[in-house]
Order: structure tokens, then sequence, then C-alpha cells
């Protein structure tokens, strides 16, 4: 049992390992295309939107077809969609192909973690996901190394991303791991998710909006400003790393402590280090640390915020309050490569500092003033998970079927 489920760890890892090459990759194409400020802010929010739309309907086809025919309907789609890129190469196809990227990302990822869920032991799954989403931060840092390797013009780089994703699919395609039985899952009205945790979807929101352009338009500025690709990758490297690196520490203090003093002294960690990037040299040496304490600040926002929510709501409701939570943060990651290439078309790269430390700002307001009024709800027992960003994340339940997971799971 513990191989088949290590195929499918490695098949993601694989997977993640051609997303993060991917995401950098389209970004410094999509600069190097010269679009408008406009049309380069659709191409790169249109992953996220289909992402988000897959991770919430992902979960309707493996109900209809089972995991094994979704998986390989969500992995070939991202095939199909990444060969048809550079032969389709007007800004409406690219919008339209990028969405389809994200839409079966999003699948393929509801679905192995959904089939871990089930296969995995109770008092294994901690575990379990834990290596998982430490393999998919190793996977996307990983990915940043092949910037400076492979020839960045022509269709290469779409082909080794498409042979990554076929060999993903040939992977599970061929596992002798048992595919669980399907089960439909809860709902959640959105309206009661806000109600219930207003902090929580405030908090995804701003996470997506400073993800999502700090990944897909810094790598864009600098390869504008003619730094070398091997600089990008190992900055984004740096980045991935940072989130990664945080992830543990902040993962305790968040279980130990009231997650709100947590989340506003995260959003402030981030809004002083964004603010502190304005002022240095925008060179890629000066730029390091401060990119792995931003990766590091990003990163957290999110399972901080979903552990709270979960604070606030039953846990027969896990799920969909992931669900519910992944469509806010969706929801930002849509805005944010649109408002930060506006931005930057006016004040350049220090408009999207400004822009991340005025986001994390407001969230560091939000949580304070809520403090002012809302009691701190009792904490669920190690609801923190480590969450990588480019991953769904709801297709399995933090406190397992026993409701009961080990301390050393986190």
């Amino acid at each position: 049992m513990r191989a088949q489920i290590g195929t499918l760890i490695i098949a993601t890892n694989v997977i993640q390992l051609a997303n993060g090459f991917f995401t950098t990759f389209i970004s410094l194409r999509v600069a190097a295309a010269n679009f408008t400020a406009t049309v380069a802010g659709l191409i790169l929010s249109s992953y996220f939107a289909g992402f988000t739309l897959g991770a919430l309907r992902g979960a309707g086809i493996i109900e209809r077809f089972g995991h094994i025919r979704a998986y390989a309907v969500f992995a070939g789609s991202v095939v199909a969609a990444t060969a048809a890129m550079p032969i389709l190469t007007g800004p409406i196809s690219w919008v339209i192909l990028r969405a389809i990227v994200g839409f079966g990302c999003a699948g393929v990822f509801v679905t192995t973690e959904s089939w871990l869920n089930a296969k995995a032991q109770p008092s294994e799954r901690g575990r379990v996901f834990s290596f998982y989403m430490v393999g998919t931060f190793v996977a996307l840092a990983v990915g940043q190394l092949l910037i400076g390797r492979i020839e960045f013009e022509g269709s290469k780089p779409f082909h080794a991303i498409e042979a990554l994703f076929a060999l993903a699919l040939v992977m599970v395609s061929t596992t002798r791991a048992e595919p669980p039985l399907v089960t439909a899952t809860e709902k959640l009205p959105y309206s009661e998710l806000a109600r219930a945790a207003p902090v929580a979807v405030i908090g995804c929101v701003v996470k997506g909006l400073v993800s999502s352009s700090f990944y897909t338009l810094v790598p864009a500025w600098m390869q504008s400003e003619g730094v070398a690709r091997e600089s990008i990758a190992l900055l984004m490297l740096t980045a991935v790393l940072g989130g990664l690196t945080f992830q543990m520490p902040v993962g305790r203090l968040s279980d130990r402590f009231d997650r709100r003093i947590v989340l506003t002294a995260l959003s402030l960690g981030l809004t002083a280090t964004a603010i502190t990037v304005v002022f240095l040299p925008h060179s890629a040496p000066f730029l390091l640390p401060p990119a792995a304490l931003l990766g590091g600040f990003i990163a957290t926002l999110y399972p901080v915020s979903v552990a709270m929510a979960h604070d606030s709501m039953p846990a027969d409701q896990v799920v969909a309050v992931s669900g519910g939570l992944l469509l806010s943060s969706g929801l930002g990651s849509v805005m944010g490569p649109m408002i930060g290439t506006g931005i930057m078309a006016g004040l350049g790269i220090d408009g999207l500092f400004y822009f991340i430390a005025a986001a994390s700002t407001l969230l560091a307001v939000v949580v304070t003033v809520a403090s002012l009024f809302i009691a701190a709800p009792r904490h669920l027992r190690r609801t923190f998970e480590i969450l990588a960003p480019e991953a769904a994340s709801l297709a399995h339940d933090p406190l397992g079927s026993s409701g009961d997971i080990p301390v050393d799971s986190v």
C-alpha cells in the first residue's frame, strides 16, 4: 500500500515540477511578447481562474467518472492545452489555453488528494499529507531551476512540460493502487462561510492577491531589466524555499497561540519586507534575502487562514470549508496579476511592492479590528496543515476520519 501511495505522490511531484517551471516560464514569455498590460494580466490571471473552477468542480467529475479516468481527463487536458500554446500564439488563445491548464492541474490535485485521503490509514494520514506537501514545495522549487537550463525561445519548453505531465499520467494509469469508492461531498453556502469566518475569508483573498502578483510579475520585471534567467530562477527558487521553511515554525505558533495574532504578525512582516524591497538596490544579490521572507510570509497566510476557519466551523464541514476558502483565494489570484500589471504600468516594480504592502496592511487592520469584537475560537486539534502554492488542498479532511491526527503530523 505504501508503494502505491508513493506512486501517486511521486506522479504529483512530477506535475508540480512542471508547474513550477511553467508558472515562471509563461510569465517571461508573456513579457517577451510585448502584450499590453491588460492583455498580459488576463493571460497570467486565466490560469488561476481555471484552477479555481477545476478545484471546485473536480469532485463532481471524479464522482461521475471515477478517479483513474478523471485523472486521465485532467492530465490529458493539460497536455493538449500546453501542446497547442506554441501553435495558437494569439492572446485570446493563450487566455483560454492557460485557463484549461489551470483547470486540469486543479483536477489532478483534487483527484490525488482524495485518493490519498481514502487509502491512507487514519494513523498515517497526517504524515502522508505532510510528506505530500513538502514534496510539492521541493518540486516547485526544482522547477525554477529549469528556467536557466532549457532553451527559452521556440517550443522546447512546452514540449518539456508536456513530457512531464504525460509521464505522471502513465505512472498513475499503470499503478496497481485500487481507486477508492466515490462519495458525494457536502455543500456549504459561501455566505454562511463568510459570516462564520470573515477574517479567514479575507485572509485567503489577500493571499491570492499577493501570491499571484508576486510569482507572475516579478520574473517578468526582472527579465525586462536584463537580469539573466539563471538569476531569475534563483530568486524564485529562494522564494519557494522560504515558503517551505516558514511552514513548520508558523504552524507550531499557530497551534499554540491565538491564530489572529499570528496572522497579524505575518501580515505586518509581509508589509515591512515589501516596503524594504522598495528601498533596496533592485539587483538579484540584494533581493535574495527579502525574497525568502516574502515567500515565507505569503505561503503561510493561507494555511493560517484555513486553520482559523476550521476553528469556527463544525468538523463535518471541513471539506466544504476548504472549498469555500479556495474560492476566496482563487478570486484574489485572478485579480492579482490584472491589478499588478496596471500598477506596474504606471509605477514600475516599486508599485507592485507597494500594492503587496497595502494588501497585507489591510489584512492586519481587519484582523486587529475583528479581535476587538469577536472572541477567539477554541482551537481544534492539529488543524494547521502544510499547504503549498499551486495545490488544491481541499480533498482531504485534516482531522482524519477518526477525528484524530498524530501530533507529529505537522
